[in-house]
Protein backbone atom coordinates (compact mmCIF):
# COMPACT_ATOMS: atom_id res chain seq x y z
CA UNK A 1 0.00 0.00 0.00
CA UNK A 2 1.26 3.29 -0.97
CA UNK A 3 1.62 5.28 1.99
CA UNK A 4 -0.27 9.06 2.90
CA UNK A 5 3.09 10.18 3.68
CA UNK A 6 1.80 12.31 6.61
CA UNK A 7 3.45 13.01 9.81
CA UNK A 8 -0.03 12.40 12.36
CA UNK A 9 -1.30 9.72 14.42
CA UNK A 10 -4.76 9.79 12.09
CA UNK A 11 -2.47 8.44 9.55
CA UNK A 12 -0.60 5.88 11.09
CA UNK A 13 -3.94 4.06 12.47
CA UNK A 14 -5.70 4.10 9.25
CA UNK A 15 -2.10 2.60 7.75
CA UNK A 16 -2.83 -0.61 10.49
CA UNK A 17 -6.23 -0.97 9.95
CA UNK A 18 -7.15 0.44 6.88
CA UNK A 19 -6.94 -2.59 4.54
CA UNK A 20 -9.64 -4.96 4.05
CA UNK A 21 -11.02 -6.83 6.48
CA UNK A 22 -8.45 -5.58 8.99
CA UNK A 23 -11.01 -4.32 11.13
CA UNK A 24 -13.84 -6.93 11.10
CA UNK A 25 -11.29 -9.73 11.85
CA UNK A 26 -10.24 -7.41 15.08
CA UNK A 27 -13.83 -6.66 15.83
CA UNK A 28 -14.55 -10.46 15.70
CA UNK A 29 -11.36 -11.09 18.11
CA UNK A 30 -12.99 -8.09 19.95
CA UNK A 31 -16.42 -9.30 20.65
CA UNK A 32 -15.02 -12.71 20.83
CA UNK A 33 -13.41 -12.24 24.55
CA UNK A 34 -10.22 -11.07 22.61
CA UNK A 35 -9.55 -14.52 21.62
CA UNK A 36 -10.21 -16.78 19.06
CA UNK A 37 -8.49 -20.14 16.77
CA UNK A 38 -8.30 -19.37 13.24
CA UNK A 39 -10.63 -21.56 11.54
CA UNK A 40 -13.59 -19.73 14.09
CA UNK A 41 -11.97 -16.56 12.30
CA UNK A 42 -12.33 -17.94 8.82
CA UNK A 43 -15.87 -19.33 9.73
CA UNK A 44 -17.26 -16.12 10.58
CA UNK A 45 -15.80 -14.18 7.54
CA UNK A 46 -16.79 -16.24 4.88
CA UNK A 47 -15.93 -13.25 2.42
CA UNK A 48 -12.32 -14.08 3.61
CA UNK A 49 -9.84 -16.52 2.18
CA UNK A 50 -8.06 -18.35 4.53
CA UNK A 51 -5.01 -16.90 2.33
CA UNK A 52 -5.81 -13.33 3.01
CA UNK A 53 -6.77 -14.13 7.02
CA UNK A 54 -3.07 -15.58 7.40
CA UNK A 55 -1.68 -12.71 5.68
CA UNK A 56 -3.57 -10.25 7.94
CA UNK A 57 -3.15 -12.10 10.89
CA UNK A 58 0.78 -11.79 10.24
CA UNK A 59 0.45 -7.88 9.79
CA UNK A 60 -1.64 -7.60 13.10
CA UNK A 61 0.85 -9.66 14.77
CA UNK A 62 4.29 -7.77 12.85
CA UNK A 63 2.06 -4.19 13.83
CA UNK A 64 2.01 -5.67 17.49
CA UNK A 65 -1.87 -5.94 17.61
CA UNK A 66 -2.46 -9.69 18.06
CA UNK A 67 -0.04 -12.46 19.26
CA UNK A 68 0.18 -16.49 18.89
CA UNK A 69 -1.53 -18.73 21.62
CA UNK A 70 -1.25 -22.19 22.43
CA UNK A 71 -5.28 -22.36 21.12
CA UNK A 72 -4.89 -19.83 18.33
CA UNK A 73 -4.42 -15.70 18.26
CA UNK A 74 -5.01 -12.97 21.18
CA UNK A 75 -5.41 -9.85 21.06
CA UNK A 76 -2.43 -8.05 23.07
CA UNK A 77 -2.59 -5.07 25.44
CA UNK A 78 -2.97 -2.88 22.33
CA UNK A 79 -5.04 -4.92 20.39
CA UNK A 80 -7.44 -5.06 23.48
CA UNK A 81 -7.31 -0.78 23.51
CA UNK A 82 -8.75 -0.83 19.96
CA UNK A 83 -12.39 -2.27 22.36
CA UNK A 84 -13.40 1.50 22.29
CA UNK A 85 -12.76 1.98 18.72
CA UNK A 86 -14.90 -1.44 17.43
CA UNK A 87 -17.84 -0.05 19.34
CA UNK A 88 -17.30 3.39 18.97
CA UNK A 89 -17.46 2.33 14.83
CA UNK A 90 -20.73 0.42 15.84
CA UNK A 91 -22.29 3.35 17.20
CA UNK A 92 -21.66 5.38 14.56
CA UNK A 93 -22.83 3.16 12.42
CA UNK A 94 -26.00 2.14 14.06
CA UNK A 95 -26.74 5.80 13.81
CA UNK A 96 -26.24 7.25 10.85
CA UNK A 97 -25.83 4.06 8.45
CA UNK A 98 -27.57 1.34 8.99
CA UNK A 99 -31.05 1.19 7.17
CA UNK A 100 -33.32 -2.07 6.03
CA UNK A 101 -30.90 -5.18 5.32
CA UNK A 102 -29.49 -5.74 1.99
CA UNK A 103 -30.46 -9.14 0.19
CA UNK A 104 -26.63 -10.18 0.11
CA UNK A 105 -26.28 -8.50 3.65
CA UNK A 106 -28.00 -11.45 4.85
CA UNK A 107 -26.03 -15.56 5.23
CA UNK A 108 -28.09 -18.05 6.91
CA UNK A 109 -25.06 -20.22 7.70
CA UNK A 110 -23.17 -17.04 9.33
CA UNK A 111 -25.97 -16.25 11.22
CA UNK A 112 -26.72 -19.32 12.78
CA UNK A 113 -22.56 -19.56 13.62
CA UNK A 114 -22.72 -16.12 15.41
CA UNK A 115 -26.19 -17.22 17.47
CA UNK A 116 -24.61 -19.91 18.46
CA UNK A 117 -21.86 -18.78 19.92
CA UNK A 118 -23.54 -16.63 22.29
CA UNK A 119 -26.32 -19.41 23.81
CA UNK A 120 -25.81 -19.20 27.69
CA UNK A 121 -25.68 -22.60 28.61
CA UNK A 122 -25.28 -22.22 32.00
CA UNK A 123 -28.85 -22.68 33.19
CA UNK A 124 -29.44 -25.69 30.68
CA UNK A 125 -29.20 -29.27 32.28
CA UNK A 126 -30.46 -31.38 29.60
CA UNK A 127 -30.13 -31.46 25.48
CA UNK A 128 -32.27 -29.17 23.94
CA UNK A 129 -32.66 -29.62 20.09
CA UNK A 130 -33.67 -26.29 18.65
CA UNK A 131 -34.64 -26.69 14.74
CA UNK A 132 -34.82 -23.10 13.08
CA UNK A 133 -36.20 -23.01 9.55
CA UNK A 134 -35.91 -20.38 7.51
CA UNK A 135 -38.48 -20.27 5.01
CA UNK A 136 -37.76 -17.77 2.70
CA UNK A 137 -34.15 -19.56 1.97
CA UNK A 138 -36.36 -23.24 2.65
CA UNK A 139 -33.10 -23.85 4.94
CA UNK A 140 -33.34 -25.69 8.40
CA UNK A 141 -30.54 -25.57 10.93
CA UNK A 142 -30.22 -26.84 14.53
CA UNK A 143 -29.09 -25.81 17.35
CA UNK A 144 -27.88 -28.74 19.86
CA UNK A 145 -27.50 -27.48 23.57
CA UNK A 146 -25.93 -29.30 26.28
CA UNK A 147 -25.24 -28.18 29.61
CA UNK A 148 -21.72 -26.35 29.29
CA UNK A 149 -21.66 -26.80 25.03
CA UNK A 150 -23.71 -25.10 21.85
CA UNK A 151 -23.22 -26.28 18.66
CA UNK A 152 -25.31 -25.71 15.33
CA UNK A 153 -25.65 -28.57 12.70
CA UNK A 154 -26.20 -27.45 9.24
CA UNK A 155 -27.76 -31.17 8.35
CA UNK A 156 -30.04 -32.99 10.63
CA UNK A 157 -27.77 -34.34 13.73
CA UNK A 158 -30.36 -37.49 14.20
CA UNK A 159 -31.94 -36.12 17.25
CA UNK A 160 -35.57 -35.99 18.47
CA UNK A 161 -36.51 -32.15 18.18
CA UNK A 162 -37.48 -30.70 20.93
CA UNK A 163 -38.60 -26.63 19.58
CA UNK A 164 -38.94 -25.51 16.43
CA UNK A 165 -37.86 -21.35 15.71
CA UNK A 166 -39.49 -20.73 12.11
CA UNK A 167 -39.04 -17.11 10.89
CA UNK A 168 -37.77 -15.27 7.60
CA UNK A 169 -34.07 -14.06 7.69
CA UNK A 170 -34.62 -10.37 7.93
CA UNK A 171 -37.01 -10.92 10.90
CA UNK A 172 -33.69 -13.29 12.54
CA UNK A 173 -31.55 -10.65 11.52
CA UNK A 174 -33.03 -7.78 13.30
CA UNK A 175 -34.05 -9.76 16.67
CA UNK A 176 -30.21 -10.71 16.53
CA UNK A 177 -29.36 -7.31 16.21
CA UNK A 178 -32.10 -6.04 18.77
CA UNK A 179 -33.93 -3.80 16.90
CA UNK A 180 -36.94 -6.11 17.69
CA UNK A 181 -37.36 -8.43 20.53
CA UNK A 182 -38.22 -12.37 20.69
CA UNK A 183 -41.00 -12.50 22.49
CA UNK A 184 -42.67 -9.55 20.65
CA UNK A 185 -41.53 -10.77 17.76
CA UNK A 186 -43.48 -14.59 18.90
CA UNK A 187 -46.42 -12.20 19.91
CA UNK A 188 -47.00 -10.35 17.05
CA UNK A 189 -46.24 -13.51 14.63
CA UNK A 190 -43.67 -12.83 12.67
CA UNK A 191 -41.41 -15.24 14.42
CA UNK A 192 -43.10 -18.94 15.01
CA UNK A 193 -41.68 -20.46 18.71
CA UNK A 194 -42.90 -23.86 19.06
CA UNK A 195 -42.14 -27.12 21.65
CA UNK A 196 -41.45 -27.97 24.88
CA UNK A 197 -42.25 -25.40 27.39
CA UNK A 198 -39.40 -25.14 29.06
CA UNK A 199 -37.46 -24.17 26.38
CA UNK A 200 -39.93 -21.69 25.00
CA UNK A 201 -39.49 -19.89 28.36
CA UNK A 202 -35.89 -20.27 28.47
CA UNK A 203 -34.55 -19.37 24.94
CA UNK A 204 -35.22 -15.71 25.18
CA UNK A 205 -32.64 -15.56 28.29
CA UNK A 206 -30.22 -18.52 26.94
CA UNK A 207 -30.05 -16.41 23.58
CA UNK A 208 -27.44 -13.27 23.94
CA UNK A 209 -27.86 -11.13 21.37
CA UNK A 210 -25.40 -9.92 18.71
CA UNK A 211 -22.78 -7.43 21.04
CA UNK A 212 -23.88 -4.63 19.28
CA UNK A 213 -27.47 -5.11 19.79
CA UNK A 214 -27.54 -2.49 22.58
CA UNK A 215 -25.83 0.03 20.10
CA UNK A 216 -28.51 -0.98 17.97
CA UNK A 217 -31.12 -0.73 20.24
CA UNK A 218 -29.98 3.12 21.19
CA UNK A 219 -29.82 4.02 17.89
CA UNK A 220 -33.67 3.10 17.31
CA UNK A 221 -34.07 5.08 20.33
CA UNK A 222 -33.14 8.27 19.33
Amino acid sequence: MRPYAQYCPVVRAVELLGDRWTLLIVRDMVVGGGAARFNELARGLPGLSRALLSRRLRQLHNAGLVEHTEDGYALTRAGEDLRPLVFGLADWGARYAFGDPRPEELDPELLMWWMHGRIDTGDIDKRAVIQVEIADHRRKYWLVLEPGEASVCYTDPGFDIDAVLAADLPTLYRMWLGEIELLDAVRAGTIDLTGARWIIRGLPSWLRLSPIAENVKAARAR
